[in-house]
């Protein structure tokens, strides 16, 4: 899959979706290049900082359908590329005894294409999500290079299954284990970080165009405050500080106040453990004044 425009067109096609990106972080720059080169994209970086984002973001700029693998533990190929229909098989295996006939029962005719196989089936340009590549084991990571190096996989029973149409492959990793250098060599490296208070402010009016520019400034700050200065077990994301700030504006404020923010803080920290930790080392009314404008 390529694209017949700039760099600065397709950040443009970026913010005209509602994804704010900064020349800073070069996800814009490095998911062009990644779509030029055709070559995977390996997002990685902590739990919530938008890593699915980008593949979403990126498949509507380039119209194109978003095909979603989530990864967890105990994945095999099987339940990522392919199963074959075993009813619809059975089925025709009956027929042919009746009628002396013989069939292929391992054709196209009676496979039943899963998140992979689909990418490379898809006649139109697709973008193929393969989420969280880490909860896997090294076993299937081994099994997608022919997919991510070639865009081709191997079936056993019908050979060689080339892209008719390249996918945009985006992977995305946690961090939870170190992948292999091979699927490096593969795909451009992209890491994502928690955003920074101004980009942040920026996700919160383009999301939230209600929010007063105080409060989108304040709730920015407090959550990079929280993120930075407290060990927190499961850090705030984007997600959450969308949701705290529409909290917040569902209930008319203006700007934060220690009642409110000790009210609405389980939007943010998700444990009991983390809020121990807030009030232990910090407080609504110390979040309060590192927050204000």
């Amino acid at each position: 899959m390529k694209i017949e425009m700039t760099l600065d067109d397709f950040e443009e096609e970026l913010a005209l979706i509602g994804y704010i990106t900064e020349k800073k972080d070069r996800i814009a720059l490095t998911a062009y290049l990644a779509i030029q080169l055709e070559k995977p994209i390996l997002v990685v970086g902590p739990p919530g900082v938008g890593k699915t984002e980008v593949a979403k973001a990126l498949s509507q700029v380039l119209a194109a359908p978003l095909i979603r693998l989530q990864c967890y533990e105990g994945l095999d190929e099987n339940k990522a590329l392919y199963e074959w229909n075993y009813q619809r098989q059975l089925l025709k295996i009956q027929m042919q005894k009746e009628n002396l006939h013989e069939e292929d029962l391992f054709s196209a005719e009676y496979l039943l294409p899963r998140p992979l196989l689909q990418g490379l089936m898809n006649r139109e340009a697709s973008v193929l999500l393969i989420d969280e590549i880490d909860k896997t084991d090294s076993e299937f990571e081994a099994f997608l290079l022919e997919l991510l190096g070639e865009f081709q996989v191997t079936i056993p029973e019908m050979g060689t299954i080339k892209a008719q149409e390249r996918p945009l492959v985006v992977l995305t990793s946690n961090g939870e284990r170190e992948l292999s250098d091979g699927l490096k060599r593969r795909c451009v490296f992209l890491h994502v970080d928690s955003p920074s208070v101004e980009k942040e402010v920026k996700i919160l009016r383009t999301k939230l165009p209600g929010l007063q520019d105080k409060l989108a400034y304040q709730v920015a700050k407090a959550v990079g405050v929280l993120r930075e200065k407290l060990m927190l077990q499961k850090v705030p994301s984007v997600s959450e500080t969308l949701d705290w700030a529409k909290a917040l504006l569902v209930m008319g404020k203006t700007e934060l106040d220690p009642a409110w923010i000790e009210a609405t803080l389980n939007l943010l920290l998700k444990s009991q453990e983390d809020l121990e930790l807030f009030y232990e080392e910090m407080g609504a009314e110390r979040l309060l004044w590192e927050a204000k404008v």
